[in-house]
């Protein structure tokens, strides 16, 4: 079975391309020292190199942060009431198991 998709943070993409531009070791090295496989680094940097020459902030993401913060607060609120809907029916089954016992 695949393995979930890992989704980083800008500032730990924009952390991984400088450790690669400053310390001189390459993308494969810096990856295996973070644990990363080594084409996330090398599309990181990629990434970042082309967005620097056309002068737009790398990795704009398109998560939490992304969102204003009425939307992320709608987003918040939907999954806490998924949560309760399940919590609910759990309940509702626990309430059927135990009536029928004598």
């Amino acid at each position: 079975m695949p393995k979930a998709r890992e989704i980083y943070s800008t500032e730990f993409k924009q952390e991984a391309v400088r450790l690669v531009k400053t310390t001189g070791k390459s993308c494969a090295e810096v990856a295996r020292d973070l644990g990363l496989p080594p084409h996330d680094v090398v599309r990181w940097r990629q990434l970042q190199e082309k967005q620097d020459q056309a002068g737009r902030p790398a990795f704009p993401g398109r998560g939490v942060a992304a969102l204003s913060a009425q939307e992320a607060r709608l987003k918040a609120l939907e999954r806490e009431l998924e949560i309760t809907r399940q919590e609910r029916d759990i309940l509702k089954k626990a309430l059927g198991f135990f009536a029928k016992q004598p």
